[in-house]
């Protein structure tokens, strides 16, 4: 059983920032060929160069919430690679919401981008997994790997809007998985808790005791790094977990044993 992606083509969406960017680094240091996608252009060419200077890495800019960028994010990564073996759907946003305002779109606004975005895109990629696999009897047609939180088992009165979405996308998860089996294409995610993302980074910056009170509520007592979440991506997206499909992998140093009240998900 190999936990080896070198040689694979990977699409990593969220790719300009924290996670997203740590996971697609991660991948091409393995040995895959990876196409970084985000909507922020300058942070893409800041973190990567320019397209044309690392053989296996390429990125391309554009709103993924449009369908025809979809499809043109896809037309590139076969450009650049002629086949697409997973799809990493990192691409997500964390925004506060008001659970007793009517006016509060911010659950519309994360289903769009945490969920529809994500769906989408693994419906597009799996049709080009499936077209790649005809003719092949045996073995991974693809791998799809979706980026969920704790959030989606836990409750905080500022993230209704994230829970939701993230409940949502852990559904989606088991629902493509059982619908994508047939088709020899794993679907599953893994839901973490703080890891030191752009966002995270961010509310460190707004709230000082922030941290300290993460830690506290961490059975492990600190703050996962980008890197270590990418290896987990990394066992989902190999054959090494080649019977796996439609799991939510937790990776938040114990977070989840406590009470739910004690700690916040983030």
């Amino acid at each position: 059983m190999s936990f080896s992606i070198s040689g694979k083509t990977a699409i990593v969406t969220g790719g300009a920032n924290g996670i997203g960017l740590a996971i697609g680094r991660h991948f091409a240091d393995k040995g895959a060929n990876v196409v970084f996608a985000d909507m922020d252009e300058d942070r893409l060419v800041k973190e990567l160069g320019n397209n044309e200077e690392t053989p296996n890495i390429r990125y391309f800019a554009g709103d993924l919430r449009e369908r025809l960028t979809q499809a043109n994010l896809l037309s590139a990564a076969i450009d650049a690679f002629e086949q697409v073996h997973i799809l990493i759907n990192a691409s997500r946003q964390v925004v506060p919401s008001d659970a007793l305002n009517p006016d509060d779109d911010a659950v519309e606004q994360l289903l769009q981008q945490n969920l529809m975005t994500a769906l989408r895109m693994s419906q597009m990629v799996a049709k080009r997994m499936i077209k790649q696999a005809e003719g092949q009897e045996e073995g991974s047609a693809g791998t799809i790997v979706n980026l969920s939180s704790i959030a989606a088992r836990r409750t905080h009165p500022d993230l209704m809007a994230y829970s939701v979405s993230t409940a949502a996308l852990d559904q989606m998860t088991r629902s493509m998985a059982v619908a994508l089996a047939p088709h020899r294409i794993r679907v599953n995610a893994v839901a973490f808790g703080s890891v030191m993302s752009a966002s995270l980074k961010h509310t460190l910056r707004e709230k000082r005791d922030y941290r300290a009170d993460i830690e506290e509520h961490t059975p492990l007592g600190r703050i996962a790094s980008p890197t270590e979440l990418a290896e987990a991506v990394q066992y989902l997206a190999c054959d090494g977990s080649a019977f796996m499909t439609g799991q939510i992998m937790t990776v938040d140093g114990g977070r989840c044993l406590l009470d739910p009240v004690a700690a916040p998900a983030h």
